[in-house]
């Protein structure tokens, strides 16, 4: 037996230990990487699921204060995850639609002066009354919701 072998009997024992700290080491470190790959990806797929899940799962949205918005105005609020608004007509009628242009999913809000709802990303027109597409580059209408007036409130809920 050599002299340096019997001075350190655990050589074999300390790198048995140091290439299984290496190993789990590794493996942690692997976990990790994949980990942080992994989340963001299942969040970015995940994402427009749950999302259509939440808008479906509400039905009715209540706006309080409704009768303070004065005739030929609109109060914008959100449906769910998505902002639509409330509009008073000169006549004492009301109406709610979604504020999501169809053509690119703008933000649309309504024009008092020309009485009619106005996307200004591409110039959008809706009727104010029933959101039906009057011009521009919008394909379908707005999606509508029916209104209740009760109590001072507005109830909004899906048509």
């Amino acid at each position: 037996m050599s002299d340096e072998s019997r001075q350190n009997p655990e050589q074999p024992e300390s790198d048995d230990s140091r290439r299984t700290f290496l190993k789990v080491a590794a493996g942690a470190l692997g976990a990790c990487y994949a980990g942080g790959i992994g989340y963001p990806v299942y969040r970015y797929l995940a994402s427009p699921v749950e999302k259509a899940e939440s808008v479906a799962a509400v039905n009715e949205v209540t706006v309080p204060d409704a009768t303070s918005i004065p005739r030929n105005a609109a109060l914008m609020f959100k449906f769910g995850t998505k902002p639509a608004m409330l509009i008073h007509h000169e006549d004492d009628t009301w109406t709610a639609v979604s504020a999501v242009c169809t053509h690119l999913g703008c933000t649309a809000g309504y024009d008092p002066q020309e009485k009619r709802i106005f996307c200004p990303c591409h110039n959008g027109v809706y009727d104010a009354k029933t959101g039906a597409n009057v011009s521009g580059p919008p394909p379908k209408p707005l999606d509508r919701f029916n209104v209740e007036i009760v109590e001072g409130k507005a109830v909004v809920s899906r048509a």
